[in-house]
């Protein structure tokens, strides 16, 4: 059994090769889409996997997300973008 993937501020996430992020007509939203699997995304999640591509740090998409969020407090967004990319981890949708 592999290891647990644990989400912290220098984590530097991306979706797994067997994963792609799609914009579905039908659905009318962006999911990522596996293998027998179908992961929908709302637009703020979207915001965050878009960014997620192996190249930036969780702590660098908080920062990009401030930008764009400028009404939203930093640890809000830290919390809440940690949070939902380790739930995606836990399922397999997340990788480093």
């Amino acid at each position: 059994m592999s290891e647990r993937f644990v989400v912290l501020s220098e984590s530097v996430p991306k979706l797994p090769r067997h994963a792609k992020l799609r914009f579905d007509k039908a659905r009318d939203k962006w999911i990522i889409l596996a293998p027998e699997r179908v992961f929908e995304l709302d637009d703020i999640a979207y915001e965050v996997i878009s960014r997620c591509n192996g190249d930036r740090s969780v702590g660098h998409v908080v920062d990009e997300l401030c930008e764009k969020f400028e009404q939203v407090s930093r640890e809000v967004i830290l919390g809440d973008v940690t949070s939902m990319l380790q739930d995606l981890a836990d399922k397999g949708f997340v990788v480093t």
